[in-house]
């Protein structure tokens, strides 16, 4: 048994980047990256908000079983100490990836993730504790 998308039969295998797909403008820079970027993403109550607004409610949609797949890349991303975190703001124009910020306007990447730890964590603590409870080979 495999977890798939919400209603597509394609296997959930989520990375590190959907995380920053919230904050993904390629195409609506005149929508969303206008409600970004009145937003500055190195001052803290302002990056609480960004995640919060963009990044968090983006998988709404998604069951607790993908939210706790996507909390786990996180976390054993956050846990290798050389890890560079700036990558993951690099625009890919060639795949219409184009974030609100790049990777020389983020301060501090790691940091940036590490707040999206923590909120997840906030927001989502039952559903990661109710997955945490389940034989993920069930899935």
């Amino acid at each position: 048994m495999m977890l798939t998308w919400p209603k597509f039969n394609t296997p959930f295998e989520p990375t590190l980047f959907y995380w920053l797909g919230g904050i993904s403008v390629f195409d609506r820079e005149e929508t969303l990256g206008a409600a970004l970027w009145v937003y500055n993403p190195n001052d803290q109550h302002d990056r609480e908000q960004i995640i919060r607004k963009f990044v968090l409610s983006r998988f709404d949609n998604l069951s607790y079983r993908h939210r706790f797949l996507l909390f786990k890349i996180l976390e054993d991303s956050l846990s290798l100490s050389g890890f560079d975190f700036s990558t993951q703001f690099v625009s890919d124009y060639d795949a219409n990836t184009f974030l609100a910020w790049d990777e020389a306007e983020i301060i501090d990447p790691r940091g940036f993730f590490e707040d999206v730890l923590r909120l997840a964590s906030e927001e989502w603590k039952n559903d990661l504790r109710k997955a945490s409870l389940e034989d993920r080979s069930t899935w």
